[in-house]
């Protein structure tokens, strides 16, 4: 969860440096993944800590106007070009 967190804040720095913001940029935990304290039948135990004990997490973008993903594109062409 740690490394997720860290991976959105640098890239959502790098996006700002560069005058690109997406408006939704999250840390999720997959939707099945198996959390210890499940209960005997596969289920899920509801708790606080739900999204600290998932195996890993993941960076989500989130959706963005035509416009941000075209400076996205015009950022990831420019770097690209180097």
């Amino acid at each position: 969860m740690r490394e997720a967190v860290a991976a959105r804040d640098a890239l959502a720095e790098a996006l700002t440096r560069a005058g690109v913001q997406l408006p939704a940029m999250d840390v999720r935990t997959p939707w099945r993944d198996a959390l210890p304290g499940s209960d005997e039948s596969g289920g899920e135990r509801e708790t606080p800590d739900s999204a600290r004990a998932a195996r890993y997490a993941l960076v989500h973008l989130g959706v963005c106007s035509a416009s941000v993903a075209f400076a996205l594109a015009a950022v990831i062409a420019r770097g690209a070009g180097r």
